[in-house]
Order: C-alpha cells, then sequence, then structure tokens
C-alpha cells in the first residue's frame, strides 16, 4: 500500500496525486509540489489515503512543503503579474497581425516559464512573436493553441440553465458527448438548442442519459401496438420523465397514458401462448 494525497492547481482541474510524506495535509491546505512543468502552487482536494501499490504511476513525487506565507504573497504577485503580461502579448500579436485569440497567460509558480493560451482556426507561425515575448520577459515561453471547450473551461461564463458553466465549476475532465445522448432523451436535435457556449454539444446531455436508457427499456416503443382501457392503438410519443405514452387510438383520438395502465399486444399473445 502506498499513501497519496490529490492536488489540484485550478478550479474544477484534473487532479494529480502527490506522496504527502510525514506532512500533515487535509482537504484545502495549499501545498507547493514539483511537477514536470516546475514547482507549483497547489491545493489538497483529495486528503491522504493508502491505495495499492498497482494503483500507483511512479514515480510519485513528494509535496515539499505546505504554503507559507511567502508562498501566498508569490501567488498573487504571479497573478498580478499574469494581467500585465497578457495586455503585453495582445499588443505584440496585433503588431504582428497573427490570426489568433489569446486566452489566457499563466506563470508558473518557480517563474521558470510563462504559458499563452491562445485559440485559432489553423496553425500558426508565431516564432517571431516568441522571440519579442522572450526579449521582454526574460523567461521561457510557452504558446500553447487549446479547443473551444478548454477557451469555455477558461474564460467562463452560464449556460442555458442559467448556472456557471459546468466545465468551469464541476467538471475536472472532458467526456465524449454525441447526438445519440440527446435523441436517447427525445430532445430536440436542433443544435442551437443542444450546444453549449462552446459550439459543441453540452456536457451535461451525458448526466442523466444512462437513466433515460434504462427507464426506456420498461416503456413500449415508438411505434408499438398497445391495448388500452379505451381498445388498441398505436404509441407516437414517451415521455421518459412523466412515464407516460401518448396513443393513437383506432377511433383517431389520441391520448396519453401510465405505462402501466398499457400492454403490447406482443407481451398479450405471448402470455396467452403460455
Amino acid at each position: 500500500m502506498h499513501t497519496i494525497v490529490g492536488v489540484t492547481f485550478g478550479k474544477a482541474e484534473k487532479i494529480y496525486y502527490f506522496d504527502p510524506a510525514d506532512i500533515e495535509l487535509v482537504v484545502g491546505d495549499n501545498v507547493i509540489v514539483e511537477t514536470s512543468r516546475g514547482v507549483e502552487f497547489g491545493e489538497v482536494v483529495m486528503p491522504p489515503q493508502e491505495v495499492p501499490d498497482e494503483e500507483v504511476v511512479y514515480p510519485l513525487k513528494e509535496v515539499i512543503r505546505k504554503a507559507t506565507s511567502s508562498d501566498f504573497k508569490t501567488k498573487k504577485e504571479n497573478d498580478e503579474d499574469e494581467e500585465e503580461a497578457f495586455d503585453i502579448c495582445l499588443e505584440k500579436i496585433d503588431e504582428h497581425g497573427l490570426p489568433m485569440k489569446l486566452i489566457e497567460v499563466e506563470y508558473t509558480f518557480d517563474r521558470n516559464k510563462i504559458i499563452f493560451y491562445f485559440t485559432a482556426d489553423g496553425r500558426v507561425d508565431f516564432r517571431e512573436l516568441v522571440k519579442d515575448l522572450a526579449s521582454i520577459f526574460k523567461t521561457r515561453i510557452e504558446l500553447r493553441q487549446i479547443g473551444v471547450r478548454d477557451e469555455a473551461k477558461m474564460v467562463g461564463g452560464l449556460g442555458p440553465c442559467g448556472r456557471q458553466l459546468c466545465c468551469e465549476t464541476v467538471l475536472r475532465d472532458f467526456e465524449p458527448i454525441s447526438i445519440k445522448m440527446a435523441k436517447a432523451q427525445n430532445l430536440s436535435l436542433n443544435p442551437a438548442k443542444i450546444s453549449g457556449i462552446c459550439g459543441r454539444l453540452m456536457c451535461c446531455l451525458k448526466y442523466e442519459c444512462d437513466n433515460y436508457k434504462k427507464a426506456k427499456k420498461k416503456m413500449p416503443n415508438v411505434g408499438d401496438k398497445v391495448e388500452t382501457d379505451f381498445g388498441v392503438g398505436e404509441v407516437i410519443n414517451l415521455n421518459v420523465v412523466k412515464k407516460t405514452v401518448k396513443v393513437s387510438l383506432n377511433n383517431s383520438d389520441k391520448l396519453e397514458f401510465s405505462i402501466d395502465e398499457v400492454k403490447t399486444i406482443e407481451e398479450e399473445d405471448e402470455a396467452s401462448d403460455d
């Protein structure tokens, strides 16, 4: 068994695992850790716990220390300098006439590198821009092109539901979303209604998809012949939430029934055969 602690480097960001060593840590503690990008300032989001050795990805780096008042000061200075770096980079992008949109700037905690996140429709030759930025900031410069979903997560905003975007607040990783999920929930396939502000299918389409599929297995399908107290008819619509079906009867009436009030003709025939 090995003791690990979960650390994240931003709200709703991916969780990384470290060895807490002999440091007593609780959820909410800020810590200084070494990552592949260098020394970073993070927050404990998963308390120390033991896991089997085979579940640990080695090498597992140790937490360097709990964040000190000096570390908090450095973090605040970095945040302030990121705003200035953002404005400077915007000016340089404009000077070079580059077809790119700057989204966010991030200093690594040890200031060994500045990362500029941007979006663009295609490849961008930013070599001259990197030279200009390196001469200004006197440190390593990285320009990283991101997708529209990552842009929405960084910028934030409100979804059609009126709440903050899920990717900004709760989703640590993006999961694949397909149009089949919308179909399974009988949602409108109008792109404007099932797309998020990023232009891609809304992440929340996945939340209830499995429950809809499970509930549908207990309901007749659209097109099934069913028997009701008002006669035989054909199922023309399902309401999974209400657990009802709309039936077109032989007399042309269209009535809504609870799934307990209808019986498929096939089920009745099989029962009579037995």
